[in-house]
């Protein structure tokens, strides 16, 4: 009888083992360990960086740092439309990749599409995503667009009712994955996306920060991914899941 007792509780612990094993290598697979690329904290200048207007951008200091900002809209225009105030991370084009960033909405004014944006799989003034991160959600707010050679549509599957700017700073990231189309954005949370979307039009990209049409200030910027030689396309010009 003992000896059928020890047998039972090697088994279950063997069990017990397995499993905490096995579960940390399933959170592996759904956000892999991709090795950073970038770093940036602005104490050396904007260098690394192509902005659609430059003179709408500026390293300003902020006590004993440094911060990009986006102090007024770009005077740029683009061909479909979309976003004025793109700032690109120059040299980089990545697949895989999650974006982080802090940010500060300096706006001012408090209206329903008050925002920032990031950018991603761009390609070129006509070809990219980017998200839209706005105070109230509505089609053209608060949610994941593409620009694909037409005016921006949005692709959200999932998304929350608004994003709660004030005049503090604030943490987003992006997560990419290629091989599903997937496409997670966070705010504050860093583990739990407020919108979602699933698309493979572009395979990779440049990325970058911004708005739409207001004003913002950015810092510590860390891009984790694989890089690619040059941007890409699918081979097919449509979204996945026949959207």
């Amino acid at each position: 009888m003992n000896e059928f007792i020890v047998y039972i509780s090697t088994r279950a612990l063997a069990v017990l083992v397995a499993c905490c094993i096995a579960l940390p290598a399933v959170a592996r697979a759904s956000t892999p360990d991709l090795p950073v690329l970038v770093r940036e904290d602005f104490e050396s200048g904007a260098d690394r960086w192509q902005p659609t207007d430059a003179g709408a951008w500026q390293v300003t200091g902020e006590g004993d740092k440094h911060v990009y900002n986006q102090y007024r809209r770009s005077e740029y225009e683009p061909p479909h439309r979309s976003p004025y105030n793109i700032s690109l991370l120059k040299d980089v084009v990545v697949g895989d990749f999650v974006l982080t960033a802090d940010v500060r909405s300096t706006t001012g004014r408090n209206n329903g599409h008050r925002d920032v944006c990031l950018f991603f799989g761009y390609q070129d003034p006509a070809h990219f995503y980017y998200v839209h991160v706005g105070r109230k959600t509505d089609d053209h707010a608060n949610q994941i667009f593409v620009v694909d050679d037409a005016d921006r549509i949005k692709i959200s599957e999932r998304t929350n009712e608004g994003t709660p700017w004030d005049d503090e700073w604030h943490r987003v990231k992006v997560v990419r994955d290629v091989e599903s189309g997937k496409i997670e954005i966070y705010f504050d949370d860093m583990e739990k996306p407020v919108k979602v979307a699933h698309d493979k039009r572009f395979m990779s990209g440049q990325v970058g920060i911004g708005s739409f049409d207001d004003t913002a200030e950015w810092d510590n910027v860390e891009l984790r991914g694989r890089r690619v030689e040059q941007s890409a396309k699918a081979t097919t010009s449509g979204p996945s899941g026949g959207r």
